[in-house]
């Protein structure tokens, strides 16, 4: 559905001088300096995936997006999105996409949310019963009848958002970009949105590229994920490849004793734990040199347990040390 082929995409920036001096020089002999925003990066996104797209600021994660959906030409390389070049056929391209800016809006400012939604029905020509089907699933599903009715300027952004996402599939797009869709949303409505997202990708088919900082988002609905930093492509594979491949190895297990114990690890496992302690609570981080099963059951041998919490390494850590290798 999605193939980028040594996707490249640079800008001229034109430097100024410092001072008046400068500024005047600057007008009549400028010094340009070029930013690859993008370079030389490769994937493929098969139908029906998916994946979490993610960077630090200035990335080119939005540049990425933007060349997928034709309001950008890459400098070099290729990218095609459902078989065409978003770029030399945007309104074919449209046909077949939706994408939601977390920062931008694609609704009209001073309509009611339905009359917008009539408005998208008519530039797409969409037909009565797929738009109604779709409508009615929508309006249901992200609760959007208590103001489907008002201006968009009076909608708050949790129901901004929801009319957003909906603006975006009405006409049954096979591709969606999801850039930031979940930034500054409360948690009752960040919920409802990945569900909605989960049930849009699962039940329709849609394949889904995301875009987000929010990474409990990527826990929560990425199969996959692709780590772009400083325009080159870093990682591409599963959260648990990424996990293994990028942390320290070191997970923890939690324990709550029925009563307060003072267990001393054998000596050929406590070289590779750190234990605390807090009154029944016992905290046992280890490395890869030792099993957890190991740990479970010396631990459950020696004292009774009321809970065991297991974790592995948290996904922040890990991004983090992508972005910084």
């Amino acid at each position: 559905m999605i193939e980028a082929k040594h996707l490249t995409k640079d800008y001229t920036v034109h430097l100024k001088g410092k001072g008046l001096s400068g500024m005047v020089k600057s007008l009549v002999k400028s010094e340009k300096k070029i930013v690859h925003a993008v370079q030389d990066v490769n994937f493929s996104i098969g139908e029906g995936e998916l994946v979490g797209y993610i960077g630090p600021n200035g990335a080119g994660k939005s540049t990425t997006i933007k060349m997928l959906t034709g309001i950008l030409q890459p400098s070099e390389g290729s990218v095609s999105v459902c078989g065409i070049d978003p770029a030399k056929n945007r309104i074919q391209n449209a046909m077949n996409i939706g994408a939601v800016f977390g920062q931008k809006t694609q609704l009209w400012w001073d309509l009611p949310v339905r009359e917008t939604f009539e408005l998208l029905k008519r530039m797409y020509q969409i037909n009565d019963k797929v738009y109604q089907r779709n409508l009615d699933d929508y309006m249901s599903f992200l609760e959007m009848g208590s103001f489907a009715d008002q201006p968009v300027r009076q909608l708050s952004l949790g129901q901004r958002m929801r009319a957003e996402i909906a603006a975006s599939l009405l006409h049954d797009p096979k591709v969606l970009f999801l850039d930031e869709p979940t930034i500054g949303l409360d948690i009752n409505v960040k919920l409802n949105m990945r569900e909605f997202i989960k049930k849009i990708n699962e039940e329709r088919g849609v394949t889904v590229l995301l875009t987000t900082h929010d990474l409990s988002d990527i826990e929560s609905l990425a199969r996959r994920i692709i780590v772009i930093n400083h325009g080159t492509l870093g990682f591409d594979g599963t959260i648990e490849a990424l996990a293994e491949k990028y942390s320290d190895g070191k997970r923890s297990i939690r324990f709550t004793l029925q009563e307060e114990h003072d267990l001393a690890l054998p000596a050929e496992m406590a070289a590779h734990c750190l234990v605390k302690r807090d009154g029944r609570h016992m905290t046992i981080v280890h490395d890869k040199a030792v099993e957890a099963a190991a740990i479970l059951g010396f631990i459950m041998s020696k004292t009774a347990i009321s809970d065991i919490d297991i974790k592995g390494p948290q996904i922040e850590d890990v991004v983090l040390e992508v972005y910084n290798s």
